[in-house]
């Protein structure tokens, strides 16, 4: 799961750098709406709270995020549609693009520009994903055998220590309760989110194709429909800088 790892740290650098300059505000008012079909409670709603909590931590005005909760009542709103992209990039690499929208029309062209522009192709529906599993994902503030027997004692599959943080990963459907029981035990969580976790990684160990890898991520991330992106490579931080 060390590419995941590694994947995720980029996207949060990055995210935080779009956050500051608002950028990120459309995804995250669209992750909102999604998940307020299933309920606009978010104590009662897990996937609306975890929603909530990622826009929160981007600072993400409370005006914001209640208009992106209404729009499940306006029945004037453009629909929003979850799909799954598959596709491979430079190297070899799977890539997952999970998009929210409002017109297919657009987005998938969009999507197939980013691929095809820098040195990758979309594949078809099952070509890709099956090389990945639905996890639950919690990055902790916290490391040490003290976090390791408190999350096991949850229900989590795993602990990754990354620096002085911990990446936990727990069964989709567990999320939710081992969250709230690492938060009970005193935890500082960071961020909570359902992923697509590779069941193997590809190192990447030339620059060149690093480059290409990374210009196709950022092309992908920079279209606004693009919610979340999920892959199986690992690349070591000297080919990044």
């Amino acid at each position: 799961m060390s590419g995941h790892s590694k994947w995720s740290t980029i996207k949060r650098e990055k995210g935080a750098k779009d956050a500051a300059r608002g950028a990120v505000f459309t995804k995250l008012g669209n992750a909102i709406a999604i998940a307020a079909r299933s309920g606009t409670d978010p104590e009662t709603n897990f996937a609306l709270r975890l929603a909530i909590d990622k826009a929160k931590t981007a600072n993400m005005p409370g005006a914001n995020i209640q208009r992106s909760i209404d729009r499940i009542k306006d029945k004037d709103a453009a629909q929003l549609q979850e799909l799954l992209y598959e596709g491979y990039g430079p190297g070899g690499v799977a890539i997952l693009v999970e998009v929210a929208t409002d017109n297919i029309n657009r987005t998938y062209p969009l999507v197939k520009l980013a691929f095809s522009k820098h040195g990758g192709n979309i594949a078809e529906k099952g070509a890709v994903a099956f090389q990945f599993d639905r996890k639950g994902v919690i990055r902790v503030k916290a490391v040490g055998d003290d976090l390791l027997l408190a999350a096991i004692d949850a229900g989590a599959e795993d602990v990754q220590e990354e620096g002085d943080e911990s990446v936990v990963y727990t069964a989709a459907t567990d999320l939710a309760k081992v969250r709230d029981a690492l938060k009970e035990a005193g935890v500082a969580i960071t961020e909570a989110e359902l992923s697509y976790v590779p069941n193997t990684t590809i190192a990447v160990t030339d620059k060149e194709t690093a480059g290409k890898i990374m210009r196709l991520m950022d092309a992908l991330d920079d279209i606004d429909d693009v919610q979340n992106t999920h892959v199986n490579f690992d690349i070591s931080d000297d080919l990044l800088a």
